[in-house]
């Protein structure tokens, strides 16, 4: 595995780098300015890019909106020490394949990578309520007006609605299939079908789609 870090504190992205080395995992660059950051993607083509959130000259977000246009299949994996629901929503709606918490195990920190590179999005374990309380939060705001264009969510099956609000929960498959009385595999063809559908490329990315539209409350 290839990594790129791009991190503005000089001892923590030393510390990292040689974390990950020593792990086996060639850190290809590790650097604290955002644009030679962008430009070593163009020219290394990691395997993995670990992006921090907060940076002098522009946001993680703004970094991770960029190097999504011109590199929309890059792993890119925020690396932070926000626990802040909007970083978090705002990472995902921008494209991120992780959130990751720069205060977790170095264990968990290899797995999560090796998930990311595996082309799983991945949440820090803190976090993994997070969808569920932006739901909640939405319950108090108006009802969004359809848009021109029709339903977001027209095409899914009911059964296809119902996992997606647990998907919204934060719910992993097995929780959901033990909920609903089905078979993880079945769980697991429902949100395939659901991020077709969607035309997203992740669970999260969904349900951060669905608690955006305010679409489980709406059909609870």
């Amino acid at each position: 595995m290839r990594v790129l870090l791009i991190d503005d504190h000089a001892l923590f992205r030393i510390g990292l780098r040689e974390l990950l080395e020593r792990r086996g995992i060639e850190v290809v660059a590790a650097v604290g300015d955002c644009d030679d950051g962008m430009e070593l993607v163009d020219t290394l083509t990691p395997d993995v890019v670990l992006l921090d959130m907060r940076m002098p000259q522009m946001s993680g977000i703004d970094v991770l909106q960029k190097m999504r246009q011109s590199h929309p299949q890059m792993r890119i994996a925020m690396l932070t020490t926000s626990q802040d629901e909007s970083d978090v929503l705002a990472s995902f709606q921008h494209g991120a394949d992780g959130y990751l918490l720069k205060d977790m195990e170095p264990d968990e920190l290899i797995d999560s990578l090796g998930q990311i590179l595996d082309g799983v999005t991945v949440v820090s374990r803190e976090l993994t309520g997070i969808l569920a309380r932006a739901a909640v939060q939405k319950e108090d705001e108006p009802e969004p007006e359809s848009e021109p264009g029709g339903d977001l969510f027209g095409d899914l099956t009911p059964r296809e609605r119902e996992i997606l609000c647990h998907l919204a929960e934060g719910q992993s498959n097995k929780v959901i299939a033990r909920h609903l009385g089905i078979s993880d595999g079945t769980v697991k063809l429902h949100v395939k079908a659901i991020l077709r559908k969607l035309d997203v490329h992740s669970r999260v990315e969904a349900a951060v789609m669905a608690v955006e539209a305010g679409f489980c409350h709406r059909n609870s």
